[in-house]
């Protein structure tokens, strides 16, 4: 029994009639005749009365029927759904990510790929580098976004393109002696308590701060850790200490806190997009196409390691910005941060 023979059966039972039901399949009567012949025998019963004034179900022939509509239904329904998830518009995607890619640049990628993907389950997972990265080679996530490149076992067989580059900041309460201040230096920064991030978690960071400050400094080795910029920003107006995380805090102003810039400037590991290429999924794409519209120089990042791909114009720039949020800088995807000049005690 095939789909057609459903097709073929509910035609007859629509029309009535041989003649005109062959007609409207747009096949001749004889073929038509012999396939509901095949389907009655494969049933094991008579599906048609044949009378003078026409052809009509019998009682199995309805029950068939009713069953038949209902079949050729998820039929379609099913290749509406292939198609669609052949595209990108259902699914699921499993993103890991660190806590600072929720200040820049995910807010405008998700909210785009959102309204453009509105059937595709979001399945996002805060969480280090070093997690997500072991995740993301157990197949447990289709990408992650990390500072610096994923490292250790596996780590070869992914796909990683720079998204966003950085540097270290500092900052402090509104009441700190530092406050005002247009920027701190090491030295300085040797004589405070620090907040900083987990060495077991974001290990590139921590080894910028050792080549800042000295491996054995007592700063460091005594210093606040915190596991995301939210919590090194909230302890510092605390007056716990002076926070040290990278540029994109300026996208997450709160009030009694001053930002200032560490010289020697230290740059920070890139912020990195990786996934496996030989396992991408329609979804994965149609999100890596958002990032290309994005982020343009990403984009071609992308396109130089996986190739171009066809799509409509996307938009690029960054979205609005708070009064102490980065300065719009050349490229979307790299953050450059805007001293600022005044204690900020109005956020």
């Amino acid at each position: 029994m095939e789909a057609r023979h459903l097709r073929y059966a509910l035609a007859l039972a629509e029309h009535a009639h041989f003649g005109r039901a062959a007609a409207a399949l747009g096949i001749a009567q004889p073929p038509l005749s012999k396939q509901i012949a095949d389907l009655e025998r494969d049933v094991g019963t008579r599906l048609f009365d044949r009378t003078r004034r026409g052809v009509f179900p019998t009682a199995a022939g309805d029950a068939f029927l009713s069953r038949a509509r209902r079949a050729l239904d998820e039929i379609t329904a099913a290749a509406v759904d292939a198609s669609r998830a052949a595209r990108g518009e259902t699914g699921r995607l499993r993103l890991g990510f660190i806590a600072s890619a929720l200040l820049e640049p995910l807010p405008d990628v998700l909210g785009r790929f959102g309204r453009e993907r509105p059937d595709v389950r979001l399945e996002l997972h805060e969480m280090a580098t070093s997690r997500s990265t072991a995740a993301l080679v157990a197949g447990e996530l289709d990408a992650a976004i990390t500072l610096g490149r994923p490292r250790g076992a596996g780590a070869e067989r992914l796909v990683s393109v720079p998204i966003g580059r950085d540097h270290l900041i500092a900052v402090v309460s509104s009441t700190h002696p530092y406050a005002g201040q247009r920027s701190v230096s090491a030295a300085q920064l040797l004589r405070q308590p620090l907040i900083v991030a987990p060495g077991e978690d974001e290990p590139a960071v921590v080894a910028g701060l050792h080549a800042l400050l000295g491996a054995d400094s007592p700063a460091l080795v005594g210093a606040t850790v915190a596991r995301d910029v939210h919590t090194i920003i909230g302890l510092a107006a605390c007056g716990v200490g002076v926070g040290l995380g990278p540029t994109r805090m300026l996208a997450a102003p709160r009030r009694g806190t001053w930002f200032c810039e560490v010289t020697p400037r230290t740059p920070l590991p890139d912020l990195v997009l990786s996934f496996t290429a030989l396992d991408r999924s329609p979804v994965l794409d149609a999100f890596l196409d958002v990032i290309r519209d994005n982020c343009p120089e990403v984009g071609a990042a992308l396109d130089r390691r996986l190739g171009p791909r066809p799509r409509g114009a996307g938009r690029g720039g960054d979205g609005p910005q708070s009064p102490a949020a980065a300065s719009p800088s050349t490229s979307p995807s790299v953050v450059t941060p805007k001293v600022l000049r005044k204690p900020q005690t109005s956020w």
